[in-house]
């Protein structure tokens, strides 16, 4: 051990890899100096050293892509601020394209950087060539070239974290492992270490692929797992200079960089290789795996093709070092609800060198205020929740998750693997009614029901069959199963107080009244948007959507503080099943004794429904007339079998439902709602009381910067999905936040959030139309803040 191990510390970091040191640095940065990193080897001997340090901006939303614009901008100061040598280059990097699909996605691409400002340029074949002179060019369609990209050497950048945290006044202690953690009242108290303990405040488990080990001695789950990731560092090649961009031919799995006058050849291949399900062995510092020649074949014979000049390189050094990858392909960032004061910021999915400067500040700037500064539900620890610890679901997921980096981005793309998991009730009936479907939270839910046919870019052929159920849905009667929302209850005698306090809507209502309300930080911005019924004076029935739950309880539980109240999850004792439509009630009705005649919108009550008593509650997710049913898990199939048999109903996916959502302009958390995203900006304000009594009320109501407005396309023939830059004047306003066909409107229909010039200073929508940039298309729009689709008027509103 290089130090004295204190008895105490205000911040204990465990891992000191360059994501641990980034996470001390940026506390040290923002004034908290009590803090000791612990590394149980030396500094960056796990996985950082054998990174091969690409450093690309671009990720899938703005947040993310905002997180390592901050790495790139650290990266380029950090050498003239601590002294030491990181390596960081800006040599640029170019993604090429073997096929027309690719090229779609690289125009995405391209359109979706200039929305989150990075710049970005898609370049011709010849241009291309010119930029990487020993590339083979005769088989590209297309490339896309990001100057602001580039390139460092991750053990420097390591030295040199933890460097700029020594100088503000952390300790960094190597050779300490920590063997465990003491705990009291559901707080981290303690770090127990091979050199003695320390008593904290604040643990940061950045301890890499052994992350998911330290998660458990704390009893929290971290859904990590390693996998074998391959590259090799070619002997000198003639045209190879240290400016010489990154290259990525992701339809060839494979990356390409300067190494010494060489080529440092590495990828992700589709079938990867896990490794570790028996545990790390001890030691294990900078420390590679057995070459593993015939798993990186496919990656070979890929480079050899790209790059023509590597058939006669000589081969320097063969690295095959594990690294840990996650389900979802995005690394876990947090503070684990299981455990308050403990935080977890790894499983960084090979991409750990261009995340580490942005993730560690946002980290940072979490534990120091409390809570996010800003949108990280991307890589938030909590849209995980604890069965996806399980290592065999892990191992089996992993094979496909590293594969993902260069696979199609298909839109509604679906994991393949360690599926099925959580089932509904009636999914033998689902499936044998012929549905496809998606997974959310790890729940088999219906997309449509038809045949399985290939992804696109463009009209899915899946459209008529969602046509269909909308159809069905508007005209008559739609069955939805919906089980995978996610439910709670919440009891007590401030269960009330509680819920008055953490949702912007009025919720001391009348048992029996059902409320959609939204959950505000201090910020203003949505932390949740769901439904609230009261069934009793001292108890609620919350549900909230599949991925949020995890996220929802925990914000719900710290709402309740020392409160007389108790929250249980139940989403797993119940199917839900939504009948929609303008005959819902006739349906309903052929099935049970109630009076469906005198259900007010927002109501709640048990009924009968055959032989089975349910709760059935008045409200819609579609525009349309209709009721979710909260079913005991026992009764499911009984109740869902006494509907079909009812007839003159057309079983439905959420395709559809997301269609209709859309044509209806209705606002859903992660997408037009969001943390960053106020009631004002959403265009919610009368969905919120006017009171000062909940959380984030000063913030709400200011003066918008941005607004969420409808979409909808001009063009029949354009597809949207999602993503797409918004122009006005031929400047990006915004974003397209959800797409979709909209069956009756008979055009594609969108939410989206715009700012200046589009919005006034005032805040308000000063313009009817916009232009939506697809691929390198422009098409027109129409563009509000009220509905396209009014299902009370005789008429369709466009």
């Amino acid at each position: 051990m290089n130090g004295t191990l204190p008895s105490r510390a205000r911040v204990v970091v465990v891992g000191g890899g360059i994501v641990g040191c980034s996470v001390a640095y940026h506390l040290a940065e923002l004034g908290w100096t009590d803090v000791v990193l612990l590394e149980q080897g030396q500094l960056s001997c796990g996985t950082t050293w054998h990174a091969a340090g690409l450093v690309g901006q671009l990720r899938s939303t703005g947040s993310m892509t905002r997180l390592i614009r901050h790495s790139t901008e650290l990266y380029a100061r950090l050498e003239r601020e601590t002294g030491f040598g990181t390596g960081w280059k800006q040599c640029g990097s170019l993604g090429v394209a073997r096929t027309a699909e690719r090229m779609a996605q690289l125009r995405r691409t391209a359109a979706a950087a200039r929305s989150f400002g990075v710049e970005c340029e898609l370049i011709s074949v010849r241009e291309a060539g010119e930029l990487w002179p020993a590339m083979r060019t005769d088989d590209l369609v297309g490339a896309v070239w990001l100057p602001g990209d580039g390139k460092a050497n991750p053990s420097d950048l390591t030295q040199a974290l933890a460097r700029g945290a020594r100088r503000r006044g952390v300790q960094v202690l190597e050779r300490v492992k920590v063997t465990g953690f003491s705990t009291l009242e559901g707080r981290v108290t303690e770090v127990r270490t091979t050199e003695g303990d320390i008593e904290t405040e604040v643990v940061v488990n950045c301890a890499g692929q052994w992350a998911k080990a330290v998660g458990r001695l704390a009893g929290v789950t971290v859904p990590l797992h390693s996998a074998e990731h391959y590259y090799v560092v070619t002997d000198p090649i003639a045209g190879v200079h240290p400016d010489l961009p990154v290259l990525r031919d992701p339809d060839g799995y494979t990356y390409y960089k300067e190494e010494v006058g060489g080529l440092a050849v590495g990828g992700f291949e589709p079938d990867a290789k896990p490794w570790g399900m028996d545990g790390i062995p001890e030691p294990f510092e900078f420390q590679l795996l057995k070459e593993d020649w015939d798993q990186f074949a496919i990656l070979m014979e890929n480079a050899v093709h790209r790059v023509p000049a590597l058939d006669d390189a000589g081969i320097r050094m063969f690295y095959n070092g594990p690294e840990s990858f996650t389900p979802d392909n995005m690394f876990l960032l947090g503070e684990a609800p299981e455990l308050r004061g403990f935080h977890v910021a790894a499983g960084f999915n090979s991409a750990g060198i261009a995340s580490a400067g942005g993730a560690g500040m946002a980290l940072a700037e979490w534990i120091v205020n409390g809570e996010p500064t800003r949108d990280l539900w991307a890589a938030d620890l909590r849209r995980f929740a604890p069965w996806a610890g399980n290592d065999t679901w892990l191992h089996d997921r992993v094979k496909e998750t590293l594969g993902l980096h260069y696979a199609m981005a298909w839109p509604d793309r679906e994991p393949e693997t360690a599926r099925p998991l959580r089932r509904s009730p009636v999914h033998h009936l689902l499936r044998d009614a012929g549905a496809r479907f998606g997974t959310a939270m790890g729940w088999e839910r219906v997309n449509y029901f038809g045949p399985a046919v290939p992804y696109t870019f463009g009209h899915p052929a899946w459209q008529p069959f969602v046509d269909a159920e909308v159809r069905a849905c508007r005209e008559g009667a739609a069955l939805f199963d919906q089980t995978s929302l996610s439910k709670f209850t919440l009891k007590g005698p401030d269960a009330c107080e509680v819920l008055r306090w953490l949702c912007a809507a009025e919720v001391d209502v009348e048992p029996g009244r059902c409320v959609r309300t939204g959950m505000l930080n201090d910020r203003g911005g949505y932390e949740s948007d769901l439904t609230v019924t009261r069934v009793a004076r001292d108890e609620y029935l919350i549900v909230t959507g599949a991925a949020q739950g995890v996220r929802d309880f925990d914000v719900i539980s710290r709402g309740i503080g020392g409160g007389r109240a108790v929250l249980v999850d139940v989403t797993g004792a119940h199917a839900v099943f939504g009948v929609m439509g303008p005959k819902s009630r006739e349906l309903l009705s052929r099935v049970s004794r109630t009076d469906f005649s005198a259900f007010e919108l927002g109501t709640s009550r048990t009924v009968d429904i055959g032989h089975a008593t349910v709760r059935a509650t008045r409200l819609t997710r579609v525009g349309e007339l209709g009721w979710e049913l909260y079913v005991p898990a026992e009764f499911a199939v009984t109740v869902y079998e006494t509907l079909l048999a009812a007839g003159d109903v057309t079983q439905a996916g959420h395709h559809a439902i997301e269609a209709m959502r859309l044509e209806k302009g209705y606002r859903s958390w992660g997408r037009e709602l969001g943390p960053d995203v106020t009631p004002a900006e959403a265009g919610l304000r009368s969905a919120c009381r006017r009171d000062a009594s909940f959380r984030g009320a000063g913030a709400a109501f200011g003066t918008p910067a941005r607004r969420v407005v409808s979409i909808v396309l001009d063009d029949p023939a354009a597809r949207l999905w999602g993503g797409e830059t918004l122009l006005a004047g031929g400047v990006a306003v915004g974003h397209v936040t959800s797409a979709a066909h909209g069956p009756t409107l008979g055009r594609a229909v969108a939410l989206g959030l715009v700012a200046a010039p589009a919005v006034d200073a005032a805040g308000n929508l000063v313009t009817d139309t916009v232009q939506v940039e697809v691929g390198d298309s422009l098409y027109s729009a129409e563009v509000g803040v009220k509905a396209p689709y009014d299902p009370t008027s005789s008429r369709v509103k466009a």
